[in-house]
């Protein structure tokens, strides 16, 4: 068993980065030798035309490469920020709701959470037909799917409001 592929076993495990000197003490080797092999790993990594890759940014992680998230976002749940959470709370509540009229309720960093939620398939954005300069939102089916709710989700809006949680 090389160095290298137990380090390689390390990363693939981890779940998260880790410094040359944490993979050193869970295999009980020398920093340097580890560094070594960490850069031959990369270049192994590098070399092939494969969807995962060893990044070094924040410490080493073996991860999928930039080009195949599509593919994992379709097959790992998404996880949403409290804050983005509240503005999804908020559109599924009140949909149809106006771009304009989700940022007096959520404050200006509504824009970045429409975009997130967009970009992850949970609502969708049009132009209103009246008014072309504001936005449309509703939820999608994927958010339907992530959330498990079946029929109608006016119902689910009607029995959060009813508990109070989401104010106007």
């Amino acid at each position: 068993m090389s160095l290298k592929s137990r380090i390689e076993a390390v990363l693939f495990i981890s779940g998260k980065a880790l410094s040359v000197d944490e993979i050193a003490d869970v295999l009980g080797e020398p920093a340097e030798d580890i560094e070594m092999q960490l850069l031959e790993l990369i270049m192994d990594y590098s070399s092939r035309d494969g969807a995962l890759e060893v990044d070094d940014e924040d410490g080493y992680i073996i991860q999928v490469r930039e080009e195949y998230m599509d593919i994992v976002e379709k097959m790992v749940p998404v996880e949403f920020s409290q804050a983005v959470l509240k503005t999804l709370s908020v559109i599924a509540i009140k949909e149809p709701i106006r771009q304009a009229h989700l940022k007096e309720l959520r404050g200006a960093n509504a824009y970045e959470h429409v975009q997130e939620l967009e970009e992850k398939g949970m609502i969708s954005r049009k132009r209103d037909k009246k008014n072309g300069r504001s936005f449309i939102i509703r939820t999608t089916p994927k958010f339907a799917e992530y959330f498990k709710i079946k029929g109608d989700t006016n119902v689910l809006a009607k029995m959060i409001e009813q508990q109070g949680k989401i104010g106007d």
